[in-house]
């Protein structure tokens, strides 16, 4: 009788050590495998990456210098780059330059590329079509590149007729169907319409974090300041799902507003 017990104890045992220890050994050794995998793949990438400043020709016909490109089509598409407009690319190249080591580089080569794209016309769907390309199967991206450039179009004054059939062309050669875009349109518009609402001087202020007593250019560093933190960050809306970029928006579009009021107030 006592044999038996000890034979049950013995396969109870062997089952237990296989079934849990040997399994968790294997659980731990696949985990960590995965995670040197990922380092390695981050080094490998961002070693990639930082070839691209080695030539403005290869930085053009990588998919964030064809997206440069885009951003110049939209932000030119109505006639000029307007202010607030030429304030967003500011910070989108800021944003993309502190991925390189040679950040100062970067930033020249795609303020370079903006400025020779913002210059030629007709070359739209042909720099879409090569970014579609690029993107594989990743309709992630693609969504977050069109949210971006909608976004730079609505920041001055919501879409213009010119400005969206640029992004309509842009929309169709990376492949994206026409409800998708209007459903991120529709959220785009709902904003302007709370930005729309009526704010008080002294919720100006408050937004703004300023004095009333404060003069025009302690505003306009406190506007720039709250901007650059809030903004809608392209490189950061990679690791995030798609209410970070609305969310962001929303917020710039409040301190817009509140600066605006304040800068109209000033005016009387």
């Amino acid at each position: 009788m006592k044999l038996k017990k000890w034979i049950y104890l013995t396969i109870f045992l062997v089952i237990f050590y296989y079934a849990f220890i040997v399994n968790i050994v294997i659980t731990l050794s696949i985990i960590a495998s995965l995670y040197i995998a990922f380092k390695l793949y981050r080094f490998y990438a961002k070693r990639e990456l930082n070839k691209l400043v080695k030539s403005k020709e290869s930085f053009e016909k990588s998919q964030l210098g064809l997206f440069v490109a885009l951003v110049a089509k939209v932000a030119k598409a109505d006639g000029r780059v307007q202010e607030l407009e030429a304030q967003l690319i500011s910070m989108m190249f800021d944003d993309i330059s502190k991925i390189f080591n040679e950040k100062e580089k970067a930033r020249a080569i795609m303020k370079e590329i903006f400025n020779e794209e913002k210059q030629k016309e007709g070359n739209t769907k042909e720099i879409a079509q090569a970014l579609n390309k690029i993107l594989g199967r990743s309709i992630i991206k693609r969504k977050q590149f069109l949210s971006f450039l909608i976004q730079l179009a609505y920041i001055d004054s919501g879409i213009s007729q010119d400005e969206k059939k640029v992004l309509h062309e842009i929309m169709q050669e990376l492949n994206i169907e026409p409800s998708v875009y209007d459903e991120i349109v529709n959220k785009f518009e709902n904003m302007m319409k709370n930005k729309q609402e009526t704010m008080s001087l002294q919720e100006a202020y408050e937004i703004l974090e300023v004095k009333q007593s404060d003069d025009m250019n302690t505003i306009k560093k406190a506007y720039r300041k709250l901007i650059k933190k809030y903004h809608p960050d392209i490189i950061s809306s990679q690791d995030k799902d798609e209410s970070y970029m609305e969310e962001a928006t929303a917020k710039t579009q409040k301190i817009n507003q509140a600066y605006q009021v304040i800068k109209d107030e000033n005016k009387n």
